[in-house]
């Protein structure tokens, strides 16, 4: 199974992907995974979706709405950041900008003189600290070895720090089983009450809904898709009943049913 996710080798996402399969393949965006997984390029992706302290990935978001996959696990690992160097003096603090907003305290403390400067991954940020004695990264301890080491380690803001990953996989994979569901509804129509009308047939089921996230639709300004898990699975009646009623709400536009599926907890 050809399984792919964010790069380099040593990202969070690589770690997650690791629970999936024991090969996995590398790509620069979270776009491009998906996309290569809606085009039967790879059998699964793995990104994403969510973390404690900074909030939603809006890229996923946006590749769920445009790419026809389906969501078949939920993979939670916990985010351990440390700060690593080939020696103590450097100028410049390279990461993923997720990473470098959840240590923003840690760094405001203790190197406030020191630039921030964003890259694609944690990884990333590793192999710049390893090319150049002035740069440090903040990647998870796991990265240390001969060329860079720890510094500081858990220099996260919140120790309860955690990111939620999709596997995602082509439609025909979809699956009714599983203690979750995942949808983007986009009702293609803007008036009063018409969200508070979406998320009725789900509360008159008492269905919780555990997010709820609105996106640009990109067809105009002020037009939006919503994205929206719900604790229940597919193959409850109830599920399905509630699907029915937002699907005629959203007649004149459309709505993408992910799938159900489990949550794993990965705690390396």
């Amino acid at each position: 199974m050809t399984v792919v996710t964010l790069g380099p080798a040593g990202t969070y996402s690589h770690r997650a992907a690791s629970a999936v399969a024991d090969g996995v393949e590398f790509r620069e965006s979270v776009t491009s995974i998906v996309e290569a997984v809606a085009e039967g390029d790879a059998d699964r992706g793995v990104v994403p979706i969510e973390n404690s302290i900074e909030g939603s990935v809006t890229e996923t978001l946006d590749a769920l709405a445009e790419f026809d996959v389906a969501v078949t696990r939920e993979v939670v690992t916990p985010i351990r950041h440390a700060l690593l160097a080939q020696g103590e003096a450097f100028d410049t603090v390279a990461s993923h900008p997720q990473a470098l907003a959840q240590c923003r305290g840690f760094l405001d403390e203790h190197y406030p003189e020191v630039e921030r400067e964003a890259v694609a991954s944690t990884a990333r940020g590793v192999e710049r600290a390893r090319g150049d004695a002035t740069v440090a990264a903040i990647a998870h301890p796991g990265t240390a070895d001969d060329t860079v080491s720890l510094l500081a380690e858990d220099i996260q803001d919140r120790t309860s720090n955690a990111t939620r990953f999709f596997v995602v996989a082509p439609p025909a994979d979809r699956a009714e089983a599983g203690g979750k569901t995942t949808l983007v509804v986009y009702p293609g129509a803007n008036y009063p009450g018409l969200l508070l009308e979406l998320l009725q047939p789900f509360a008159d089921r008492d269905i919780n809904l555990s997010r709820l996230e609105s996106r640009p639709s990109g067809e105009r300004l002020g037009d939006y898709a919503f994205h929206v898990d719900v604790d229940a699975g597919l193959f409850e009646e109830r599920t399905q009943a509630a699907l029915e009623d937002v699907e005629e709400l959203a007649s004149a536009g459309w709505v993408r049913v992910l799938g159900s599926y489990d949550v794993e907890h990965v705690l390396d």
